[in-house]
């Protein structure tokens, strides 16, 4: 039961330390810019958080190295190429509809009409009770 709570109050203390990554630059539109940028990429340690929202030493890595293609001029499209020829379609959390994506698009579909059509198969098989 001891365990228990220790995990627990680990837990509650991992969870109370969370928050956003912090500003890296002091310029407001720049930081606007990073932040919309590093939302829409995926951190690919996490792979369940964005860039902007990870505290993984490869998200800082990369929010420095945005902000650094950012003083240099380049455009938002130049960077988001950059990241996907570097990690491929796969940083991004809304990935283009090519060949190699489409089950990643259709692939919910599919598995819910399946489903339905499991179920539909099922109820209609299935031998009914009958009140007497």
């Amino acid at each position: 039961m001891r365990g228990f709570l220790f995990a627990l109050l680990l837990s509650l203390a991992a969870i109370a330390g969370a928050g956003e990554a912090p500003a890296l630059h002091s310029d407001p539109a720049t930081d606007a810019r990073l932040a919309a940028l590093t939302a829409d990429l995926r951190c690919l340690v996490c792979q369940n958080q964005s860039i902007a929202d990870s505290h993984a030493g490869l998200a800082a890595d990369l929010r420095q190295e945005i902000l650094d293609m950012i003083a240099a001029g380049k455009t938002d499209r130049e960077i988001i190429d950059f990241m996907v020829a570097r990690y491929g379609d796969f940083v991004l959390y809304r990935p283009p509809l090519r060949a190699g994506t489409v089950l990643l698009w259709l692939g919910p579909l599919l598995l819910f009409g399946l489903a339905a059509v499991a179920l539909y198969r099922y109820f209609r098989h299935s031998p009914m009770e009958e009140d007497t």
